[in-house]
Protein backbone atom coordinates (compact mmCIF):
# COMPACT_ATOMS: atom_id res chain seq x y z
CA UNK A 1 0.00 0.00 0.00
CA UNK A 2 1.10 3.95 -0.93
CA UNK A 3 3.76 1.98 -3.02
CA UNK A 4 3.51 1.86 -7.21
CA UNK A 5 2.73 -1.05 -8.76
CA UNK A 6 5.44 -2.45 -10.98
CA UNK A 7 5.01 -3.83 -14.20
CA UNK A 8 4.62 -7.53 -14.29
CA UNK A 9 7.81 -9.82 -15.11
CA UNK A 10 6.82 -12.80 -17.19
CA UNK A 11 8.93 -15.96 -18.36
CA UNK A 12 8.06 -17.48 -21.30
CA UNK A 13 7.18 -21.14 -22.80
CA UNK A 14 5.42 -22.17 -26.27
CA UNK A 15 2.07 -23.17 -23.97
CA UNK A 16 -0.26 -20.30 -23.69
CA UNK A 17 0.65 -16.97 -24.17
CA UNK A 18 -0.57 -14.44 -21.15
CA UNK A 19 -0.94 -10.99 -20.97
CA UNK A 20 -0.77 -8.55 -18.05
CA UNK A 21 -3.57 -6.40 -17.96
CA UNK A 22 -4.24 -2.79 -15.83
CA UNK A 23 -8.30 -2.99 -15.01
CA UNK A 24 -10.13 0.11 -15.26
CA UNK A 25 -13.56 -1.14 -14.32
CA UNK A 26 -14.92 -4.35 -12.74
CA UNK A 27 -18.45 -5.86 -13.18
CA UNK A 28 -20.18 -7.12 -9.64
CA UNK A 29 -22.29 -9.94 -10.63
CA UNK A 30 -25.54 -10.81 -9.14
CA UNK A 31 -24.09 -14.77 -8.43
CA UNK A 32 -21.32 -12.91 -6.39
CA UNK A 33 -23.98 -11.80 -3.76
CA UNK A 34 -25.73 -15.46 -3.37
CA UNK A 35 -22.03 -17.03 -2.86
CA UNK A 36 -20.54 -14.64 -0.58
CA UNK A 37 -21.23 -16.26 2.27
CA UNK A 38 -20.29 -19.67 1.23
CA UNK A 39 -16.55 -18.33 -0.21
CA UNK A 40 -13.58 -18.55 2.45
CA UNK A 41 -11.61 -15.47 2.64
CA UNK A 42 -9.43 -13.99 1.54
CA UNK A 43 -11.69 -14.61 -1.97
CA UNK A 44 -11.23 -12.53 -4.44
CA UNK A 45 -14.51 -12.41 -6.91
CA UNK A 46 -14.40 -13.09 -11.20
CA UNK A 47 -16.11 -9.98 -12.43
CA UNK A 48 -14.55 -9.12 -15.94
CA UNK A 49 -12.84 -6.49 -16.35
CA UNK A 50 -11.57 -3.82 -18.97
CA UNK A 51 -8.14 -2.29 -18.85
CA UNK A 52 -4.75 -1.25 -20.54
CA UNK A 53 -2.34 -3.94 -21.75
CA UNK A 54 0.87 -3.48 -19.48
CA UNK A 55 2.78 -6.78 -20.54
CA UNK A 56 3.02 -9.97 -22.28
CA UNK A 57 4.62 -13.02 -21.94
CA UNK A 58 4.16 -16.97 -21.32
CA UNK A 59 3.50 -19.54 -18.63
CA UNK A 60 6.53 -20.57 -17.10
CA UNK A 61 8.74 -23.47 -18.24
CA UNK A 62 8.18 -27.00 -16.52
CA UNK A 63 11.57 -28.42 -14.91
CA UNK A 64 13.74 -29.47 -17.15
CA UNK A 65 12.62 -27.56 -20.35
CA UNK A 66 14.51 -24.91 -21.88
CA UNK A 67 12.93 -21.30 -21.36
CA UNK A 68 12.37 -20.21 -25.25
CA UNK A 69 12.69 -16.08 -26.46
CA UNK A 70 9.20 -14.16 -26.25
CA UNK A 71 7.16 -14.66 -29.39
CA UNK A 72 5.27 -12.03 -30.51
CA UNK A 73 2.35 -11.38 -28.51
CA UNK A 74 -0.95 -13.65 -29.31
CA UNK A 75 -3.78 -11.75 -31.03
CA UNK A 76 -1.49 -9.07 -32.69
CA UNK A 77 -1.78 -7.09 -29.27
CA UNK A 78 0.73 -4.48 -28.36
CA UNK A 79 1.24 -2.61 -24.52
CA UNK A 80 -1.35 -0.21 -24.33
CA UNK A 81 -4.46 -2.00 -26.12
CA UNK A 82 -7.87 -1.72 -24.60
CA UNK A 83 -9.14 -4.96 -24.24
CA UNK A 84 -11.92 -6.84 -22.64
CA UNK A 85 -10.99 -10.16 -20.23
CA UNK A 86 -13.13 -12.85 -18.44
CA UNK A 87 -12.04 -15.08 -15.95
CA UNK A 88 -12.92 -17.66 -13.94
CA UNK A 89 -11.70 -16.36 -10.54
CA UNK A 90 -9.31 -13.58 -8.95
CA UNK A 91 -10.02 -10.45 -11.70
CA UNK A 92 -11.19 -7.97 -9.05
CA UNK A 93 -7.80 -6.49 -9.29
CA UNK A 94 -5.93 -3.70 -10.01
CA UNK A 95 -3.02 -6.34 -12.24
CA UNK A 96 -4.46 -9.25 -13.44
CA UNK A 97 -2.32 -11.78 -15.91
CA UNK A 98 -4.53 -13.28 -18.36
CA UNK A 99 -4.52 -15.93 -20.94
CA UNK A 100 -4.68 -14.16 -24.14
CA UNK A 101 -7.31 -16.41 -25.83
CA UNK A 102 -9.35 -14.68 -23.22
CA UNK A 103 -8.96 -11.31 -24.02
CA UNK A 104 -11.00 -9.73 -27.01
CA UNK A 105 -10.11 -5.78 -28.35
CA UNK A 106 -12.62 -3.46 -27.78
CA UNK A 107 -13.84 -1.52 -30.32
CA UNK A 108 -13.12 2.36 -30.77
CA UNK A 109 -15.99 4.04 -29.54
CA UNK A 110 -17.05 1.55 -27.16
CA UNK A 111 -16.23 2.74 -23.41
CA UNK A 112 -14.50 1.04 -20.19
CA UNK A 113 -18.34 0.85 -18.65
CA UNK A 114 -19.85 -0.36 -21.46
CA UNK A 115 -16.63 -3.37 -22.00
CA UNK A 116 -17.15 -4.32 -18.66
CA UNK A 117 -20.75 -4.77 -18.82
CA UNK A 118 -20.51 -6.58 -22.03
CA UNK A 119 -18.97 -10.62 -21.51
CA UNK A 120 -21.30 -12.00 -18.39
CA UNK A 121 -24.73 -9.98 -19.69
CA UNK A 122 -24.47 -10.35 -23.36
CA UNK A 123 -22.62 -13.86 -23.60
CA UNK A 124 -25.72 -15.14 -21.25
CA UNK A 125 -28.42 -13.48 -23.42
CA UNK A 126 -27.01 -14.14 -27.02
CA UNK A 127 -26.78 -18.55 -26.13
CA UNK A 128 -29.65 -18.42 -24.33
CA UNK A 129 -31.55 -17.50 -27.42
CA UNK A 130 -30.17 -18.21 -30.21
CA UNK A 131 -28.18 -21.43 -29.21
CA UNK A 132 -30.96 -22.69 -27.06
CA UNK A 133 -34.19 -21.00 -27.48
CA UNK A 134 -33.54 -20.67 -31.50
CA UNK A 135 -35.45 -17.44 -31.57
CA UNK A 136 -37.34 -16.57 -34.88
CA UNK A 137 -39.29 -13.74 -36.68
CA UNK A 138 -42.44 -13.59 -35.33
CA UNK A 139 -42.72 -15.10 -31.89
CA UNK A 140 -42.97 -13.98 -28.64
CA UNK A 141 -40.29 -14.23 -25.61
CA UNK A 142 -40.98 -13.13 -21.52
CA UNK A 143 -37.77 -12.30 -19.78
CA UNK A 144 -38.06 -11.90 -16.16
CA UNK A 145 -35.76 -9.20 -14.18
CA UNK A 146 -36.24 -7.10 -17.93
CA UNK A 147 -34.11 -4.01 -16.18
CA UNK A 148 -31.39 -5.84 -15.39
CA UNK A 149 -28.06 -6.73 -16.89
CA UNK A 150 -29.25 -10.05 -18.80
CA UNK A 151 -32.74 -8.41 -19.72
CA UNK A 152 -31.30 -5.40 -20.91
CA UNK A 153 -28.75 -7.46 -23.10
CA UNK A 154 -31.93 -10.31 -23.77
CA UNK A 155 -34.30 -7.39 -25.20
CA UNK A 156 -32.05 -5.62 -27.49
CA UNK A 157 -31.06 -8.96 -28.62
CA UNK A 158 -34.36 -9.82 -29.47
CA UNK A 159 -35.15 -6.73 -31.59
CA UNK A 160 -31.99 -8.03 -33.90
CA UNK A 161 -34.83 -10.50 -35.06
CA UNK A 162 -38.19 -9.33 -37.06
CA UNK A 163 -41.41 -8.89 -34.95
CA UNK A 164 -40.07 -10.33 -31.59
CA UNK A 165 -42.45 -9.32 -29.25
CA UNK A 166 -41.06 -8.56 -25.78
CA UNK A 167 -43.05 -9.26 -22.67
CA UNK A 168 -41.10 -7.81 -19.15
CA UNK A 169 -41.64 -8.28 -16.02
CA UNK A 170 -40.08 -5.13 -13.82
CA UNK A 171 -41.69 -2.41 -10.65
CA UNK A 172 -43.46 -0.15 -12.37
CA UNK A 173 -40.84 2.78 -11.65
CA UNK A 174 -38.70 1.07 -14.68
CA UNK A 175 -41.30 0.29 -17.22
CA UNK A 176 -40.61 3.89 -18.82
CA UNK A 177 -37.05 2.88 -19.16
CA UNK A 178 -37.17 -0.86 -20.62
CA UNK A 179 -40.01 0.18 -22.79
CA UNK A 180 -37.29 2.95 -24.46
CA UNK A 181 -35.18 0.02 -24.58
CA UNK A 182 -37.98 -2.45 -26.43
CA UNK A 183 -39.82 -4.28 -24.01
CA UNK A 184 -43.10 -4.27 -25.95
CA UNK A 185 -45.23 -5.13 -23.10
CA UNK A 186 -43.79 -4.18 -19.24
CA UNK A 187 -45.71 -5.69 -16.47
CA UNK A 188 -45.69 -4.97 -12.92
CA UNK A 189 -44.87 -8.13 -11.14
CA UNK A 190 -45.38 -7.10 -8.04
CA UNK A 191 -49.04 -6.43 -8.07
CA UNK A 192 -50.28 -7.87 -10.94
CA UNK A 193 -50.32 -11.18 -11.83
CA UNK A 194 -48.01 -11.48 -14.83
CA UNK A 195 -49.34 -14.59 -15.95
CA UNK A 196 -53.30 -12.95 -16.41
CA UNK A 197 -51.37 -10.26 -18.09
CA UNK A 198 -50.38 -11.92 -20.71
CA UNK A 199 -53.13 -13.86 -21.45
CA UNK A 200 -55.14 -10.69 -21.63
CA UNK A 201 -52.58 -9.60 -24.80
CA UNK A 202 -51.52 -13.42 -26.19
CA UNK A 203 -54.23 -16.04 -24.99
CA UNK A 204 -52.12 -19.09 -25.93
CA UNK A 205 -49.50 -18.01 -23.95
CA UNK A 206 -45.30 -17.05 -25.24
CA UNK A 207 -42.78 -18.94 -27.38
CA UNK A 208 -39.73 -18.36 -24.66
CA UNK A 209 -39.75 -17.83 -21.06
CA UNK A 210 -36.32 -16.55 -19.74
CA UNK A 211 -36.68 -17.54 -16.02
CA UNK A 212 -33.67 -16.36 -13.30
CA UNK A 213 -36.26 -16.56 -10.64
CA UNK A 214 -36.96 -20.49 -10.19
CA UNK A 215 -39.30 -22.18 -7.79
CA UNK A 216 -43.35 -21.01 -8.51
CA UNK A 217 -42.29 -18.62 -11.36
CA UNK A 218 -40.81 -21.82 -13.39
CA UNK A 219 -43.89 -23.67 -13.15
CA UNK A 220 -45.89 -20.67 -14.47
CA UNK A 221 -43.44 -20.20 -17.30
CA UNK A 222 -44.57 -23.56 -18.66
CA UNK A 223 -47.78 -23.08 -18.11
CA UNK A 224 -47.50 -19.79 -20.22
CA UNK A 225 -45.49 -21.83 -22.62
CA UNK A 226 -47.43 -22.37 -26.34
CA UNK A 227 -46.79 -26.06 -27.69
CA UNK A 228 -43.31 -26.15 -28.84
CA UNK A 229 -42.23 -23.77 -26.76
CA UNK A 230 -38.97 -23.68 -24.79
CA UNK A 231 -38.22 -22.43 -21.04
CA UNK A 232 -34.69 -21.80 -20.06
CA UNK A 233 -34.03 -21.85 -16.24
CA UNK A 234 -30.80 -20.01 -15.59
CA UNK A 235 -30.85 -18.60 -11.98
CA UNK A 236 -32.60 -18.71 -8.39
CA UNK A 237 -33.03 -15.19 -7.41
CA UNK A 238 -36.48 -16.21 -5.71
CA UNK A 239 -33.83 -17.95 -3.13
CA UNK A 240 -32.59 -14.20 -2.41
CA UNK A 241 -34.62 -11.73 -0.14
CA UNK A 242 -32.71 -9.30 2.04
CA UNK A 243 -29.06 -8.64 2.44
CA UNK A 244 -28.65 -12.65 2.63
CA UNK A 245 -30.02 -16.20 1.87
CA UNK A 246 -33.26 -16.57 3.59
CA UNK A 247 -33.76 -20.32 4.54
CA UNK A 248 -37.06 -20.38 4.27
CA UNK A 249 -37.42 -18.67 0.94
CA UNK A 250 -34.56 -21.42 -0.39
CA UNK A 251 -37.09 -24.59 1.35
CA UNK A 252 -40.47 -22.63 -0.51
CA UNK A 253 -38.22 -22.64 -3.50
CA UNK A 254 -37.37 -25.49 -3.44
CA UNK A 255 -40.59 -27.26 -2.72
CA UNK A 256 -42.57 -25.27 -5.56
CA UNK A 257 -39.66 -26.79 -8.08
CA UNK A 258 -41.38 -27.58 -11.41
CA UNK A 259 -41.37 -31.53 -11.59
CA UNK A 260 -42.70 -33.64 -14.30
CA UNK A 261 -41.69 -36.67 -16.11
CA UNK A 262 -40.39 -37.15 -19.17
CA UNK A 263 -43.54 -38.84 -20.81
CA UNK A 264 -45.60 -35.38 -19.50
CA UNK A 265 -42.89 -33.52 -21.17
CA UNK A 266 -43.99 -35.13 -24.48
CA UNK A 267 -47.35 -34.94 -24.11
CA UNK A 268 -46.94 -30.84 -23.78
CA UNK A 269 -45.10 -30.50 -26.86
CA UNK A 270 -42.39 -27.99 -24.51
CA UNK A 271 -39.25 -27.89 -23.68
CA UNK A 272 -36.79 -26.44 -20.97
CA UNK A 273 -33.46 -26.14 -20.65
CA UNK A 274 -31.09 -24.94 -18.01
CA UNK A 275 -27.64 -22.58 -18.53
CA UNK A 276 -25.08 -21.44 -16.73
CA UNK A 277 -22.05 -19.93 -18.65
CA UNK A 278 -19.55 -20.79 -16.22
CA UNK A 279 -19.99 -24.65 -16.88
CA UNK A 280 -19.63 -23.84 -20.61
CA UNK A 281 -16.05 -25.49 -21.04
CA UNK A 282 -16.27 -24.92 -25.00
CA UNK A 283 -13.56 -21.71 -25.82
CA UNK A 284 -14.43 -21.52 -29.22
CA UNK A 285 -17.94 -21.43 -28.69
CA UNK A 286 -17.55 -18.11 -26.60
CA UNK A 287 -14.54 -16.70 -28.70
CA UNK A 288 -17.45 -16.93 -31.46
CA UNK A 289 -20.19 -15.54 -29.79
CA UNK A 290 -18.01 -12.37 -27.91
CA UNK A 291 -16.78 -11.55 -31.48
CA UNK A 292 -20.12 -11.79 -32.74
CA UNK A 293 -21.23 -9.85 -30.19
CA UNK A 294 -18.73 -7.11 -30.81
CA UNK A 295 -20.01 -6.87 -34.36
CA UNK A 296 -23.43 -6.25 -33.61
CA UNK A 297 -21.91 -3.37 -30.95
CA UNK A 298 -20.21 -2.14 -34.17
CA UNK A 299 -23.48 -1.79 -36.21
CA UNK A 300 -25.54 -0.10 -33.17
CA UNK A 301 -27.50 -2.59 -32.57
CA UNK A 302 -26.80 -4.10 -28.89
CA UNK A 303 -25.77 -1.00 -26.20
CA UNK A 304 -24.92 -2.20 -22.12
CA UNK A 305 -26.83 -0.07 -20.28
CA UNK A 306 -25.24 1.22 -17.15
CA UNK A 307 -26.62 1.99 -14.43
CA UNK A 308 -23.88 3.71 -11.57
CA UNK A 309 -20.89 3.49 -10.88
CA UNK A 310 -19.08 2.82 -7.56
CA UNK A 311 -14.84 3.18 -6.05
CA UNK A 312 -13.88 -0.11 -4.83
CA UNK A 313 -14.46 1.06 -0.99
CA UNK A 314 -17.75 2.01 -1.71
CA UNK A 315 -18.59 -2.35 -2.82
CA UNK A 316 -21.33 -2.22 0.10
CA UNK A 317 -23.11 0.22 -1.27
CA UNK A 318 -23.36 -1.25 -5.14
CA UNK A 319 -23.71 -4.83 -3.51
CA UNK A 320 -26.69 -3.41 -1.69
CA UNK A 321 -27.96 -1.61 -4.52
CA UNK A 322 -28.07 -4.84 -6.48
CA UNK A 323 -29.72 -6.40 -3.29
CA UNK A 324 -32.66 -3.99 -3.05
CA UNK A 325 -33.16 -4.46 -6.84
CA UNK A 326 -32.82 -0.38 -7.50
CA UNK A 327 -30.12 -0.92 -10.75
CA UNK A 328 -31.61 -0.53 -14.25
CA UNK A 329 -28.85 -1.70 -16.31
CA UNK A 330 -25.48 -2.58 -14.76
CA UNK A 331 -23.25 -1.44 -11.37
CA UNK A 332 -19.85 -0.65 -12.11
CA UNK A 333 -16.80 -0.51 -9.69
CA UNK A 334 -13.45 1.69 -10.14
CA UNK A 335 -10.59 0.34 -8.85
CA UNK A 336 -8.88 3.56 -8.21
CA UNK A 337 -9.73 5.19 -4.78
CA UNK A 338 -11.77 7.94 -4.60
CA UNK A 339 -10.33 11.73 -4.58
CA UNK A 340 -9.96 12.83 -1.18
CA UNK A 341 -12.39 15.86 -1.96
CA UNK A 342 -14.84 13.01 -2.80
CA UNK A 343 -14.48 10.76 1.00
CA UNK A 344 -16.80 11.43 3.22
CA UNK A 345 -15.98 14.13 6.01
CA UNK A 346 -13.85 13.31 9.36
CA UNK A 347 -15.44 11.97 12.09
CA UNK A 348 -15.39 15.23 13.71
CA UNK A 349 -18.79 15.20 14.07
CA UNK A 350 -19.70 11.92 15.96
CA UNK A 351 -17.03 13.30 18.56
CA UNK A 352 -18.25 16.82 19.07
CA UNK A 353 -21.90 14.76 19.71
CA UNK A 354 -20.28 12.61 21.99
CA UNK A 355 -18.14 15.75 23.70
CA UNK A 356 -22.35 17.68 23.72
CA UNK A 357 -23.96 14.72 25.56
CA UNK A 358 -21.16 13.67 28.25
CA UNK A 359 -21.36 17.63 29.16
CA UNK A 360 -25.33 16.98 29.01
CA UNK A 361 -24.85 14.20 31.58
CA UNK A 362 -22.39 15.79 33.41
CA UNK A 363 -24.74 18.96 33.99
CA UNK A 364 -27.52 16.48 35.01
CA UNK A 365 -25.80 14.74 37.55
CA UNK A 366 -24.45 18.59 38.78
CA UNK A 367 -28.40 19.46 39.05
CA UNK A 368 -29.18 16.16 40.81
CA UNK A 369 -26.75 16.41 43.34
CA UNK A 370 -27.42 20.09 43.79
CA UNK A 371 -31.20 19.15 44.74
CA UNK A 372 -30.52 16.27 47.29
CA UNK A 373 -28.16 19.27 48.95
CA UNK A 374 -30.90 21.39 49.29
CA UNK A 375 -33.50 18.20 50.21
CA UNK A 376 -30.89 17.63 53.06
CA UNK A 377 -30.64 21.63 53.80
Amino acid sequence: KGQPLRRPTLTWNKSCCLLAMRTKFWLPQYRDRMARNKKRLPHTPRAPPTGHLEGHGHKPSPVGQTPIPPPVPSQGYRVGDRVITMGRSGMWQEVVVVAADRTFPMPEQMSFEEGAALPINYLTAYMMLFEMANVRSGQSVLIHMAAGGVGIAATQLCHTVPDVTVFGTASPSKHEIIAQGGVTHPIDYRTKDYVEEIRKISPQGVNIVLDPLSGSDTQKGFSLLKPLGTLIVFGAANTVTGQKKNLLALAKTWYNQLSLSTLKLMQANKAIGGFHLGHIADEQLIRRTMFTLLELYNQGHIKPRIDSRYHFEEVADAMRRMHERQNIGKVILLPEAKKEEEKPTSSSEPTENVEKTEAAVTEKEEAAAEEVKAEKD
